[in-house]
């Protein structure tokens, strides 16, 4: 028996629907990936909107700025500070002062939005603010402090200041209740201070001893005293 020899020119029976279905799937399955080109660039444009954002954020809060900067532990103990003789004594009033300097720009910046902050946080405390420019140096407060801080030349006892930005507390009897950082941290703020714990007590009448404080963040050398630096 002679096997039956398939014409190469004879379809199949289902070759005829088939062949359609082949051509069409070609340009169908280009789809999907036209569609997905739109979709990468949009996530790609957000990444980039988010990493600019990001550095933005960095140098705006003074991070960006800091590494010029002390950034290790400073040892703050300045209970030797002395008022000037006009200001001495139990006035019934609390007396804040603001150690500041001109050159440390970065360092400031927080600080000095930290310190208006509590100027109006206890503005309706007993409480006088007081500021005390590095000697030697030239500047002004910005803008948004000038006429709430009555400027002092001198504090006896500042050349032993370890770095600022710096503040110093007197009780409403006269003692001396703080003396150190606003506030542990590059970022200096309300959420990680400790100043406000200070007022806030004092405010209530209660009684606070100073005591010396270690403390981490964006300062600049202060004392002027040989051997003696950050």
């Amino acid at each position: 028996m002679v096997g039956a020899v398939a014409d190469p020119k004879r379809q199949h029976p289902f070759s005829r629907h088939m062949s359609p279905a082949n051509d069409e799937a070609s340009p169908q399955s280009n789809i999907p990936l036209l569609r997905r080109r739109p979709v990468i660039l949009f996530l790609c444009t957000c990444i980039c909107i988010l990493i600019g954002t990001g550095l933005a954020l960095f140098r705006y809060f003074g991070v960006g700025g800091s590494t010029d900067y002390s950034n290790h532990a400073v040892l703050f103990q300045d209970s030797d500070l002395r008022l000037p003789s006009n200001l001495v004594g139990n006035t019934g009033r609390i007396r804040v002062v603001h150690f500041w300097d001109p050159d440390c720009a970065s360092c400031n910046e927080n600080t000095d939005a930290h310190l208006n902050y509590l100027i109006t946080m206890f503005r309706g405390a007993n409480i006088d603010f007081y500021s005390v420019r590095k000697p030697g140096t030239r500047g002004e407060l910005p803008t948004f402090l000038r006429g709430k801080l009555k400027a002092l030349s001198e504090i006896q006892g500042m050349e032993h200041i370890a770095a600022s930005p710096a503040i110093a507390i007197w009780a409403a009897d006269g003692k001396l209740a703080y003396a150190g950082p606003y506030s542990n941290g590059l970022v200096c703020s309300s959420a990680n201070s400790f100043v406000e714990p200070i007022l806030d007590r004092l405010v209530a009448g209660q009684h606070v001893e100073p005591s010396p404080i270690v403390a981490v963040g964006c300062y600049c050398p202060w004392n002027t005293i040989p051997g003696q630096q950050l």
